[in-house]
């Protein structure tokens, strides 16, 4: 963004974080470059009429930018001072609101979209679809490649926090040359928790009790607690029935249907012909037991895992 582009009026609406940051800091550098004071407002403890004495010209002349964080958290006055400014506008005065999401602060939202503001959506990255689009997005703004096989590790080992994801593509970029792969990945970030409980899970739905069992000690004595492990277990049964019920077509189309990942897609689909819809039931049932038991309603959770791994093993056609 060069400071032409400046807008005199932005709203940066959505609840992500990291992508809110992110448009922020575009926008102020942006009106930085331009020559503007930049001020910052939040919402919480506002003043009353803080906003219009920013807003009044400086007797040295100048533009300024007033950056308004958490409208979807203000107080009734930062609200209405809002709405006084954009019904009589300062000339050398650009304004940038965010809002998190939700209704409050709505009358502000409409105002600024009639008056035409700049509006950067912020959307939440929730599901691994949505991490795994992040991490692409990610490496292609760097012009750098990573896999398929790279991207589903790096959401496995570090997509619990996006900031964290954001973190690592930054990482990854910046210390390693050419494609970015799973074994790339596992490098750097194949002893994280969640790195740990989705080997274990493969392993287990692949029907191979030993390594499972291996996988699992290794990631105990490691420091990893059950209950992830558990939740891992389930949600990979859950996405073997969801791939295993959605009938034909491409793995992006099913991805978008079920709100998986392409690479969930593929994954589960190369699993589920080894299952029978009885099996899965069976391993359903275990995780569900040993979910209960790892949450305080057994004696011993890792026992209590051990049981389920074996008994999903079982299940799998052919054992």
């Amino acid at each position: 963004m060069t400071a032409a582009a400046v807008p005199p009026l932005a709203l940066v609406s959505g609840p992500e974080e990291v992508l809110v940051e992110r448009a922020v800091a575009r926008l102020v550098g942006a009106a930085r470059a331009s020559g503007a004071d930049v001020i910052r407002i939040e919402s919480a403890g506002y003043e009353p009429g803080a906003l219009a004495m920013h807003a009044s010209p400086s007797l040295f002349g100048g533009t300024t930018c007033l950056v308004v964080r958490g409208l979807h958290e203000s107080p009734d006055e930062l609200q209405l001072d809002l709405l006084a400014l954009l019904g009589a506008p300062v000339e050398d005065v650009s304004i940038v609101v965010t809002h998190g999401g939700g209704m409050k602060g709505k009358k502000v939202l409409d105002t600024l979209k009639k008056l035409g503001a700049e509006v950067i959506e912020c959307p939440a990255i929730k599901s691994d679809r949505d991490k795994s689009d992040f991490v692409l997005k990610e490496f292609a703004r760097a012009r750098r490649k990573i896999t398929s096989d790279g991207v589903r590790a790096l959401v496995e080992a570090v997509g619990k926090d996006v900031r964290e994801l954001a973190s690592a593509c930054a990482q990854l970029i910046a210390d390693t040359e050419g494609p970015v792969d799973d074994a790339v990945v596992d490098t750097y970030h194949g002893g994280k928790v969640e790195a740990s409980g989705f080997r274990v899970a493969d392993a287990a739905v692949a029907g191979q009790a030993g390594e499972a069992l291996r996988l699992l000690r290794h990631a105990i004595a490691s420091g990893v607690d059950p209950v992830p492990i558990v939740a891992v277990l389930a949600s990979q049964l859950r996405q073997l029935i969801k791939v295993g019920s959605a009938g034909r077509g491409s793995s992006a189309q099913l991805a978008k249907t079920l709100g998986l990942a392409p690479w969930q897609v593929d994954r589960a689909r190369r699993a589920v012909g080894h299952w029978t819809a009885d099996g899965l039931a069976v391993a359903l049932q275990a995780v569900a037991a040993a979910d209960f038991e790892v949450k305080g309603g057994g004696r011993d959770p890792v026992y209590a895992v051990e049981r389920a791994i074996l008994t999903i093993t079982r299940a799998r056609a052919g054992h």
